[in-house]
């Protein structure tokens, strides 16, 4: 018997993959990817909905209702969905790719109404979600003053926006991380998103110097992210099949998070990108060989 096996959901940063025939498909093509992915996992983060902002020209892009049906209808009653909440909510100016390397101001940033679009959009899939992430980029000064700033703008935000949601905080900037960061998700009932890549110090490390902090938290989502996205699809050459750059020592330090928050009650999603180790299906099979007493797969049936 596993222990706090209903405390820990494993699965992928999106799931659209057909080099994944034979770790989780039946098929390279012809099926339906998400039926089947849920029969192997009991969670999943919806990656797509966050390329909403491209250029001032083109607006926000929102989540088509037809897409939306057709994953409620695609997976089992107990499964779950996060979801990166869209970056023209998130991004305080436009990606300089999209205005000629110019800084220029995101007018939807911390939009609740845009953001209240967006929820409506997704309410076909309400009962099947878990955490809304919301995702910043490396805040600079340039881009937010200060982290005090951050908290009275996002704070005002999350004051105009429905509260009975499951909503989580993703910040890539270490220098916010403090005290008073966790106490404002606390005061606001925002999770820990904590991140494993980019700017940020290994999990393991974050987890040593906040575990009193975290462990204070319902929920807390891990996201196994890699710190050299462009290196990795050199070497797979985006095909994510395979493991070509092996973690162990991180895994381990990573699966012993896991079993430590569950032990203390707390509700751990933890999601893995390709761009880990190169195949997140593999990665995840090496997190749950550290996770044996700890972790069982779904036994869900489909509707």
């Amino acid at each position: 018997m596993a222990k706090h096996p209903e405390r820990i959901r494993i699965g992928t940063c999106s799931w659209k993959y057909p080099e994944w025939h034979g770790l989780v498909y039946s098929a390279p093509k012809g099926i339906d990817y998400l039926q089947e992915y849920s029969r192997k996992y009991s969670t999943v983060e919806i990656d797509q909905w966050f390329w909403s902002l491209f250029s001032p020209e083109t607006g926000a892009k929102m989540p088509t209702p037809a897409d939306v049906l057709r994953y409620r209808d695609a997976v089992p009653e107990d499964f779950r969905f996060s979801i990166k909440a869209p970056n023209s909510i998130t991004l305080t100016h436009y990606y300089k790719r999209g205005t000629g390397a110019n800084l220029v101001p995101n007018p939807f940033f911390l939009s609740s109404d845009l953001f209240g679009k967006f929820l409506a959009l997704v309410d076909p899939i309400r009962d099947l979600l878990g955490p809304i992430i919301f995702q910043f980029e490396y805040l600079n000064k340039m881009k937010m003053p200060s982290p005090k700033m951050f908290k009275d703008r996002f704070g005002e935000f999350l004051d105009q926006i429905p509260a009975d949601y499951a909503y989580g905080l993703e910040i890539r900037n270490k220098n916010y991380f403090n005290k008073d960061y966790f106490g404002f998700l606390s005061k606001k009932g925002l999770a820990p998103v904590l991140i494993e890549g980019y700017w940020m110090p290994p999990l393991a490390e974050l987890f040593r110097k906040w575990r009193n902090e975290i462990r204070k938290h319902p929920l807390v989502v891990l996201r196994l992210m890699g710190k050299d996205r462009k290196g990795i699809e050199k070497v797979t050459g985006s095909k994510w099949d395979r493991i070509v750059a092996p973690k162990d020592a991180e895994l381990k330090a990573i699966a012993d998070i896991v079993k430590d928050l569950a032990e203390n009650g707390v509700e751990v999603y933890l999601n893995v990108n390709n761009h880990y180790e190169g195949c997140a299906p593999a990665t995840i099979g090496r997190i749950k060989s550290e996770l044996r007493e700890y972790y069982i797969e779904p036994t869900y049936p489909h509707r």
